[in-house]
C-alpha cells in the first residue's frame, strides 16, 4: 500500500473530539484539567478532560475506545468547535489494561489499609523507627525520597519545626501566578458591573431565631423520618422570602432597558460556594414548593455545585437571591446584587445577644439580615417593608400558613 494511502487510512480511524456547544451565549471555554495522559488508552464514554465556561464546568468524554492524542494544553482558551484531542482507533490495547480497571485482591487489600500504615510502608527503616518512637503524624511529613519515600531528614525537619507544614520554608516570600479561570473572570466582571450599573443600597435588620430553632428542635427527627431530608434554616428563609416577594413585587422585578419586568413567580437563587468559585443555582417556583421540597432542592443543588455538575439551565434566571455568609462565620456584610436581579438577602451567623423582651434583658439567638437593593426600582419604603415582613414571618412561622396546628401544617406532619 502506498504511504499516502496508509496515512489516509490512519486519518480515517482518527476520531476528533471537539469543544461542544455548552450554551447559546458562550463562544469560548478554557481547558481546566486533563484527566487522562497523552498517549493513554481510553475506553468509550470515559471522561477525558474538564472544560470550564464562564458559568459552569463540563466534561469531555471519549466517543470511541483507543489511544488518546492530546491537542490542547491545560489553561488554553478555546472556541466552540476547536479540536481538543483525537482518539486513534487503530492503536492496540496495551497489555495489563484490565488489571488497572479491576484491581487484584492484594491491591484492594492495600487500598483498604489505613493511610498511616501505608505512609509508614513508604518510609526508610530509620525514618519509620523515628516516626514510631516520636509518634509523628506520617501524613504531615513531606517526603523527599524517590517514589515518595520518607527519609530520616524529612522526619527530623518535621520534628524541628512543629506546627509548620513540613516542606515549607520559614519566612518564605515566594510568589506565584495562576491564570484566572473563566468562572472567576465572569464573577469579577459581574461584581464590577453590579457596582457600576446599579444604584445599590443596603438596609439592615435583625431576627430572633428562637421560634425557628425551637421548631427544628421539636420536629427535626419527625421531619427527617417523614420526608427523608433534614430540616434546615434555608427552607424557612426561602419560604418567608417567597411570601414577602409577592407582597412587594418590585423586589422581585428587574429593569430591562426602559421597562420593568415583574414576575408572578419566585425563582430563588441560592448562593453556593463551589470548588472553583461562587455559583447561584436556582430553585424554580419556590412559592409553590413545600418545606421538604425546598430542602431537597437545596441539598441537590449544593451537591451538584460541589461536584461541578450544575447545568447552565440550573444556574440561569432567578428573580431574587439569598446568600448565607453565616456558614463562614460572618456576623454582618453588605452582599452585592446578582444582576440583572434587583435585590439580594444576606443571612449571617446566629449569635446569642442581650435583647430587651417585655422590659426584661434576656439572651436570644439573633441573626443580622442585610438586604442590598437597586434604588432605581425599589424605594426605601419597599426595601424596609420587605425586610420587616421577612423578619415577622421568621419570628412567627405560624404566619406562613393557617388552619389546623399551623406549625404541623407547615411541615406536613
Amino acid at each position: 500500500m502506498p504511504p499516502d494511502c496508509e496515512t489516509n487510512r490512519q486519518y480515517q480511524y482518527m476520531i476528533e473530539i471537539k469543544v461542544p456547544t455548552v450554551g447559546e451565549s458562550i463562544s469560548e471555554v478554557s481547558l481546566a484539567k486533563w484527566l487522562k495522559a497523552d498517549g493513554a488508552w481510553v475506553e468509550r464514554d470515559e471522561v477525558l478532560a474538564e472544560i470550564e465556561s464562564e458559568k459552569a464546568t463540563f466534561e469531555i468524554n471519549a466517543e470511541k475506545a483507543g489511544k488518546l492524542i492530546i491537542k490542547a494544553k491545560e489553561g488554553d482558551t478555546m472556541a466552540i468547535g476547536d479540536v481538543v484531542c483525537s482518539i486513534d482507533e487503530t492503536a492496540e490495547k496495551p497489555v495489563g489494561i484490565v488489571a488497572e480497571k479491576d484491581p487484584s485482591i492484594s491491591d484492594k487489600k492495600n487500598a483498604d489499609e489505613p493511610t498511616e500504615k501505608k505512609s509508614m510502608a513508604k518510609a526508610s527503616p530509620v525514618a519509620a523507627a523515628i516516626i514510631a518512637d516520636k509518634k509523628v503524624d506520617a501524613k504531615a511529613i513531606a517526603p523527599s525520597g524517590s517514589g515518595g519515600k520518607i527519609l530520616k531528614q524529612d522526619v527530623l525537619e518535621a520534628l524541628s519545626n512543629p506546627g509548620r507544614k513540613s516542606g515549607t520554608t520559614a519566612f518564605s516570600r515566594a510568589e506565584r501566578k495562576e491564570k484566572m479561570t473563566q468562572l472567576r473572570k465572569t464573577v469579577s466582571r459581574r461584581l464590577v458591573e453590579a457596582k457600576n450599573t446599579t444604584a445599590m443600597l443596603t438596609t439592615f435588620n435583625e431576627v430572633d431565631m428562637s421560634a425557628i430553632m425551637e421548631i427544628r428542635s421539636l420536629y427535626k427527627d419527625k421531619f427527617k423520618e417523614s420526608h427523608g431530608v433534614g430540616l434546615g434554616f434555608m427552607s424557612f428563609f426561602t419560604k418567608a422570602c417567597s411570601y414577602a416577594l409577592q407582597e412587594f413585587p418590585a423586589v422581585n422585578a428587574y429593569i430591562s432597558n426602559e421597562e420593568i419586568i415583574y414576575h408572578d413567580y419566585c425563582d430563588i437563587s441560592i448562593a453556593v460556594s463551589a470548588p472553583k468559585g461562587l455559583v447561584v443555582p436556582v430553585i424554580r417556583n419556590a412559592e409553590s414548593l413545600t418545606m421538604a421540597e425546598i430542602e431537597k432542592k437545596v441539598i441537590e443543588l449544593a451537591a451538584k455545585a460541589r461536584d461541578n455538575k450544575l447545568s447552565l439551565e440550573e444556574m440561569q434566571g432567578g428573580t431574587f437571591t439569598i446568600t448565607n455568609g453565616g456558614v463562614f462565620g460572618s456576623l454582618m456584610s453588605t452582599p452585592i446584587i446578582n444582576i440583572p436581579q434587583s435585590a439580594i438577602l444576606g443571612m449571617h451567623k446566629i449569635e446569642e445577644r442581650a435583647v430587651v423582651v417585655k422590659g426584661q434583658i434576656v439572651a436570644r439567638p439573633m441573626m443580622y439580615l442585610a438586604l442590598s437593593y437597586d434604588h432605581r426600582i425599589i424605594d426605601g419604603k419597599e426595601s424596609v417593608g420587605f425586610l420587616v415582613r421577612v423578619k415577622e414571618l421568621l419570628e412567627n412561622p405560624s404566619l406562613m400558613l393557617f388552619g389546623k396546628d399551623p406549625v404541623k401544617t407547615l411541615l406536613e406532619l
